[in-house]
């Protein structure tokens, strides 16, 4: 299979360790005491959650506790073997990949060839202590020539842009933080999500300027 060769230039990265209190993902700073909430979880709890909650009484606790398992292995497999393709791994398959997982990381490598170079951060930590939150980010990089933050999603089925509000308010909060700590302009965000049977990624490509004041209100109230 044909491979692109990405051009890097990484940002300095300071590592982060993680913590599990009560059941939520917590980051330790560099200073090694200031513990911040992760992203996703800061969402979790600000967001409405009637849909999930509708869900998972539909299909059964147990069901929706099988099927949230297998989504998160799933998505963290593409997601090593993105990381490995765009540091340019030769093997950036792991030895025993899952055939579903290879085919599922095709549609993400054609939009990672056609579109994405200069790549900045991969797995990046970043945190910021105004918005009381840390994370990875998946990937930094220029999308069609714009420094973007690029995050990629696994789906059963294709989404509408009105369901994945979590997903641009994420990224969105992820490029506040890596301007605060960079100073590097971050003004795109890009949703890559590999949807079962579909031969393309679902794409989203937006104006991060759209969710900044939404972001300010859920994470600083």
């Amino acid at each position: 299979m044909s491979r692109k060769t990405f051009k890097h230039v990484l940002v300095p990265r300071a590592e982060l360790t993680t913590e599990n209190i009560n059941g939520q993902r917590y980051y330790v700073l560099p200073d090694g005491t200031t513990k911040l909430k992760s992203v996703t979880t800061v969402l979790s709890e600000k967001l409405d959650k009637t849909a999930l909650l509708e869900w998972k009484k539909r299909v059964g606790e147990k069901e929706a506790q099988k099927i949230s398992v297998q989504a998160a292995r799933r998505g963290t497999a593409i997601h090593n073997i993105a990381e490995r393709y765009v540091l340019n791994e030769e093997k950036y398959y792991a030895p025993n990949e899952m055939p579903t997982n290879i085919e599922s990381f095709k549609p993400i490598k054609k939009v990672l060839d056609d579109h994405v170079d200069n790549v900045l951060g991969v797995e990046l930590p970043l945190y910021s202590k105004a918005l009381g939150c840390a994370g990875r980010t998946d990937l930094v990089a220029e999308y069609d020539g714009k420094v973007s933050i690029i995050d990629f999603k696994t789906s059963k089925k294709l989404k509408k842009e009105d369901w994945i509000e979590s997903y641009f308010l994420q990224s969105t909060v992820y490029s506040m933080m890596f301007e605060r700590v960079y100073s590097i302009a971050v003004p795109q965000i890009v949703i890559v999500i590999t949807v079962d049977d579909e031969y393309e990624a679902q794409t989203f490509v937006m104006n991060r300027a759209n969710y900044v004041n939404r972001v300010i209100e859920l994470f600083t109230s």
